[in-house]
């Protein structure tokens, strides 16, 4: 077998089952986007402020109605109550019957009610109370910019050892990386620390790349010069699109599951749900994938 259908193939595999989040607003583009996307997809629905609770229910519903795997985002600190998170899980239940939820912090610098982050909303219990099997939990393989790197390992050993002792099967989504370099050396400590579950790693969709910066800036993202070059970002031609293909070819060349484990593409669609999914499909054939 020759090393460039070993890239294609393995290029096939990692973008074999994507998924693509969404926010609640996004329904009329998903709906635009929707004979792009396999049957099944794992769509993650964000849980961002202004939009409200009957909102994320009913996008994750249509979500569902669309053929797609919906998976609600649960922010910790911005729920109020515990109540405002079990009605939460109860209209998930009521109206989606999902069996998969995605958990994390949130940005609010204070909780804004009980929930101090992540850990806590797995330790309650509610959540396998209310027929979540499956939970999704954030991984940052460049750091985060409020906590520290042993804090983080820490943290996801912790929330590894509850998930699992309540039942629950897991999987660890990335924050978006334009390097690899970081991304690979994170995925090895990871394995290294004992924790085998899925990995998706974040891929930023095609978008102009001032639109990238904005989303890398925002969200504490490494984009220096040298690897907006690497991977054909030009700081002179900011309203250029620029899409992840060299990034994902590089994933192909150098993940090893040995060292690396299982691991699969999530992609941000900062341009747009039909754009991302264009341009899956474009990419799939470009490289041979059925």
């Amino acid at each position: 077998m020759t090393a460039g259908t070993h890239a294609a193939q393995s290029v096939c595999t990692l973008l074999d089952r994507w998924s693509i989040e969404m926010t609640a607003k996004d329904v009329p583009h998903l709906e635009e986007a929707a004979d792009l996307i396999p049957k099944g997809t794992k769509i993650p629905v964000t849980f961002l402020p202004g939009e409200t609770f009957e909102m994320r229910i009913a996008a994750a519903k249509r979500v569902r109605d669309l053929g797609f795997l919906p998976i609600p985002h649960i922010s910790a600190r911005r729920l109020q109550s515990q109540q405002e998170l079990e009605g939460f899980l109860a209209g998930i239940q009521q109206e989606v019957g999902t069996d998969h939820a995605f958990v994390v912090a949130g940005d609010p610098p204070e909780p804004m009610g009980p929930y101090e982050d992540a850990l806590s909303i797995i330790r309650s219990g509610l959540l396998a109370q209310y027929g979540i099997k499956r939970v999704g939990i954030s991984g940052y393989p460049e750091g985060h910019p409020d906590i520290g790197n042993d804090k983080l390992w820490k943290a996801s050993l912790d929330k590894q050892t509850e998930i699992l002792e309540r039942g629950h099967d897991f999987a660890v989504v990335t924050q978006f990386a334009f390097d690899a370099d970081p991304v690979l050396k994170w995925l090895e400590e990871l394995r290294k620390n004992g924790i085998q579950a899925l990995v998706r790693v974040g891929v930023p969709g095609p978008a102009t790349v001032k639109r990238l910066l904005s989303f890398a800036a925002r969200c504490g993202v490494t984009a220096s010069t040298k690897v907006m070059k690497k991977y054909g970002l030009s700081l002179t031609k900011l309203l250029s699109t620029a899409g992840p293909d060299q990034l994902i070819e590089e994933y192909a060349r150098r993940l090893d599951p040995a060292r690396h484990g299982d691991v699969l593409m999530h992609l941000y669609p900062f341009g747009g749900l039909r754009a991302t999914a264009e341009w899956v499909r474009d990419f799939r054939a470009r490289n041979g994938c059925s």
